[in-house]
């Protein structure tokens, strides 16, 4: 009997014009931790989405638990033991926790769906990996974080041989990605072999036994990590050496742009006030929950506020919607850009045309196709966006792709402040570095840039000034000269050191 439970030998895979897989092998070990790596549109999520059943190979051949599978599905795979979380949530909003994590497996007693047994095993299964979600919770009511950890227990409610995790933690906090990294050790003492997708190349360190990089579809090489190093390793999956992971740009600080005063919304954004000045980078800060996404909600429009001022150059501009803020020129780039920031069944030049409709359609309202092709093509070239023709629906592009496809809508037209959230989530190394020289263009041309990060690194890397929030406050304003890791998580655990002080006067 082989050693593998995986065997895929020579997967090859096309769409139209674009070769995703060409003649990849791919072995999975029982109680193993494989990182499969590469950049985005590498090929990783295809090979995975073949071995889930989500598309079928043109070439090659599989072995699972040593028996050949020619026509897998999606139903198949899951017999066979095979769950996969995938990195574009794949959860009905409108459905609660439980509902979800049972969802194509309900519990049916009598002819009728047993609710409170489902929300009891869910609640269960929440409880024994430590994840604090209510199994009656609206899915769509959950932040992205919440949701993110929805997908992965329903993938561990199937008690799966074979977990195929992509990007896992791209969305988790500190201490939930300590307890998944608890969860994956467990799961391999019992024997499931774990496919671990990640651009967060630090974790690796963590949880991976041997890694395997694609580039451009292509096999490159495979080896136990402890015998190379995170240089090496992206060496191999850009096919050359990033000599600087956060470039920086040094201009002078100009004119004041914006401001905001006393903003006030919902119960995570406390009379936050900031200023935005011409030729820098506002990096935001702060722990999950700090307030960070909410504010730039806020600001947009996307979120009513009770009560603030928005300044541009020093006039007040009214803004309610989103619609009131893209016209004054303030835009979001959000924190999940498959949900919030594109229409994934539409083609990429919808996609940038649809934002842009008072600039391309005429007195008659007929869109004039030329100058939607145009700002299209303007922006696949501005922002190096690799797809196979800008007919291309938004879903079949890489997360990289998906992100500069976001930035670009919101740069054909004459944007002011351009505020990003989260924007090098769950993207490879590589494209990283492309949307930090996006910001720095954006910088250069006056052009105001405030961008939230959970990755402390980008924030001292990236930006010229940061503003730590907690609690819905801004606690602190550092100057990235002063600023380090430790100040920063100092400032971002104010609230929480508040709540240490009252419960030691209260058990006083």
């Amino acid at each position: 009997m082989s050693e593998y439970i995986v065997e895929m030998h020579n997967i090859s895979k096309s769409f139209p014009g674009v070769q995703a897989l060409d003649g990849v092998s791919f072995t999975l070990k029982a109680g193993e931790v494989l990182g499969l790596l590469g950049e985005n549109g590498a090929g990783k999520s295809t090979l995975m989405k073949i071995l889930s059943g989500v598309y079928t190979k043109d070439e090659g051949t599989i072995k699972v638990l040593g028996q050949p599978v020619e026509h897998l599905t999606p139903h198949s795979a899951q017999r066979l033991g095979i769950a996969m979380i995938n990195q574009e949530l794949n959860l009905c909003d409108h459905l609660s926790v439980a509902q979800n994590i049972f969802l194509g497996r309900e519990i049916i007693r009598r002819g009728r769906l047993a609710e409170r047994e489902m929300n009891a095993e869910a609640a269960r299964l929440l409880d024994d990996f430590q994840i604090d979600i209510d199994p009656e919770t609206l899915v769509g009511d959950l932040p992205v974080s919440k949701r993110q950890l929805v997908e992965i227990s329903k993938a561990l409610a199937q008690n799966a041989k074979i977990l195929i995790m992509d990007e896992p933690t791209s969305a988790l906090t500190a201490k939930e990605i300590q307890n998944l990294f608890a969860i994956i050790k467990r799961l391999k003492k019992k024997g499931c072999g774990i496919v671990y997708i990640s651009h967060r190349l630090e974790e690796l360190q963590h949880v991976v036994d041997r890694i395997m990089i694609l580039r451009d579809g292509k096999y490159i090489i495979d080896k136990p990590f402890q015998e190379t190093n995170l240089d090496e390793i992206i060496s191999y999956m850009v096919g050359r050496e990033i000599t600087e992971k956060y470039p920086r740009v040094e201009t002078e600080r100009g004119q004041k742009i914006f401001e905001v005063r006393n903003l006030n919304a919902g119960r995570l954004v406390k009379n936050v006030s900031f200023s935005l000045y011409e030729g820098e980078i506002l990096g935001i800060a702060g722990l999950m929950g700090s307030g960070r996404t909410e504010t730039l909600r806020a600001i947009f429009g996307a979120d009513p506020k009770e009560s603030g001022q928005i300044f541009i150059h020093g006039e007040e501009v009214a803004i309610s919607c989103p619609e009131d803020a893209i016209r004054a020129g303030v835009v979001l780039v959000p924190e999940d850009r498959g949900r919030d920031g594109l229409c994934t069944r539409l083609s990429v030049r919808e996609n940038i045309g649809l934002p842009n409709l008072d600039h391309i359609v005429n007195r008659l309202t007929v869109v004039n196709h030329k100058r939607e092709q145009e700002i299209t093509e303007q922006a696949v070239d501005s922002f190096n966006i690799r797809l196979a023709s800008e007919e291309s629906l938004a879903e079949s592009l890489s997360g990289g792709n998906q992100q500069k496809v976001v930035i670009g809508k919101w740069l054909a037209r004459d944007s002011k402040v351009v505020m990003f959230d989260e924007p090098t989530r769950g993207i490879d190394v590589g494209s990283k570095v492309e949307i930090y020289q996006i910001m720095n263009e954006l910088k250069q041309r006056s052009i105001g840039v405030v961008f939230v990060s959970s990755e402390l690194p980008e924030i001292l890397g990236i930006s010229d000034r940061i503003l730590v929030m907690a609690d819905g406050r801004i606690t602190k304003e550092l100057n990235v000269q002063e600023a380090t890791q430790d100040l920063i998580l100092h400032y971002a655990t104010q609230f929480e050191k508040k709540l240490d002080a009252a419960e030691q006067i209260e058990v006083g």
